[in-house]
């Protein structure tokens, strides 16, 4: 798999679909078979996996404890909100309503997604939203990256590391 990265902001068609920009479409891996997964994200955003990254993140699902109270909450609500989409003959995805209204995203009223590459999947943001959460930081983006880049590194999974 290729990583996804970039932004920009789309429209959305009077139906829910938003194109996939094709610098993300061609990160996709044959495994994917054009297929999306929909479900909520962190902090009003929508998550669109491919198929074959959705399956690798339901296993790290698996592995947690689904007695936690925590750990069954969050699972059982990704996967409520979990939506099987495919490209469409002109590249597009059909969102659900109920994820646009979790983003705060009135298709009726304003018709635009922004869309964020984030490496395993893409995240649909109202532009709105995402602008205000990036600058109501109180650090400077370089104190933030240095803290973040000294961290250590998590092993990946499925021996992909």
């Amino acid at each position: 798999m290729g990583f996804f990265q970039g932004s920009d902001t789309y429209s959305i068609d009077s139906k829910g679909r938003v194109s996939v920009p094709y610098w993300m479409r061609k990160e996709m891996t044959p495994e994917a078979k054009e297929t999306f997964i929909l479900t909520k994200g962190f902090k009003k955003c929508i998550w669109a996996y491919p198929l074959d990254e959705w399956i690798k993140f339901q296993k790290i699902l698996m592995n947690k404890n689904q007695f936690d109270e925590d750990n069954d909450y969050i699972i059982s609500t990704m996967l409520m909100y979990a939506f099987e989409v495919k490209l469409d003959s002109q590249q597009r995805i059909m969102v659900p309503k109920r994820l646009w209204e979790l983003a705060e995203i009135d298709i009726e009223i304003s018709n635009k997604v922004f869309i964020l590459g984030k490496i395993d999947h893409i995240e649909l943001w109202n532009p709105n939203i995402y602008y205000d959460m990036i600058n109501r930081r109180k650090e400077p983006y370089e104190v933030i990256a240095a803290r973040v880049m000294s961290q250590k590194v998590m092993p990946l999974i499925d021996g992909a590391n």
